[in-house]
């Protein structure tokens, strides 16, 4: 994918991934109350004062992966969501689970790569801390972190797509949706690359 190493194209990327798991952590906010939740290493006390596109951009800026690395974490999450369906994606943890997604996709996909005490650093959390993230998403994903061209390209053109719509002005026929209708129309998840037949979305909330 050529087009990713053309900074403007990943600047859009990422504010537009940070969108989309922004609006699946908020969802799965308003559903917590309603739906059996475990606590994780990932789950913060607070909610973090920083917003998930600055954070997801400060990765971007400092932890110097190569570009592929954000579409293979964004794959890596939503195997993780489709694992643990009692860990959903929410504002308690998803900076964790970010930080922690890209800095495994780096190790998996880049010949060179940061340790975990840099993306410690980058993250806002201590080494130890990062240790034990890294440990359970690991666990938390089967160890599954190949990511064949195939699923690349899905998740990839995926979020090309999305983009492309969000650009586009809606009909002028078209009633504006509600605001808990688009976010439940979010999709972040897929069948894999080890789903049987043709290729689904899976709503993530």
């Amino acid at each position: 994918m050529a087009e990713l190493d053309n900074p403007n194209v990943m600047s859009n990327l990422i504010t537009f991934l940070s969108s989309l798991i922004q609006k699946v952590a908020e969802s799965n906010d308003l559903s917590c109350g309603f739906q059996a939740q475990k606590i994780s290493v990932f789950h913060g006390l607070t909610r973090p004062t920083i917003s998930i596109q600055s954070y997801l951009h400060r990765i971007y800026k400092y932890a110097n992966c190569s570009p592929s690395c954000f579409i293979v974490a964004y794959v890596y999450l939503d195997r993780f969501a489709q694992r643990q369906p009692s860990l959903p994606i929410n504002s308690f943890n998803v900076h964790r689970l970010l930080i922690t997604s890209v800095m495994v996709a780096a190790k998996f996909m880049d010949d060179m790569y940061y340790n975990n005490a840099f993306y410690a650093k980058v993250g806002g959390i201590s080494t130890t801390e990062m240790n034990f993230l890294e440990v359970d998403f690991l666990f938390g994903l089967g160890f599954h972190l190949n990511v064949n061209p195939k699923t690349f390209h899905t998740y990839y053109s995926y979020l090309q797509r999305q983009m492309m719509m969000m650009l586009q002005p809606p009909p002028p026929s078209t009633a504006p949706e509600s605001s808990i209708e688009s976010t439940l129309k979010v999709h972040l998840c897929f069948s894999d690359e080890e789903s049987t037949s043709h290729q689904k979305e899976q709503l993530a909330v």
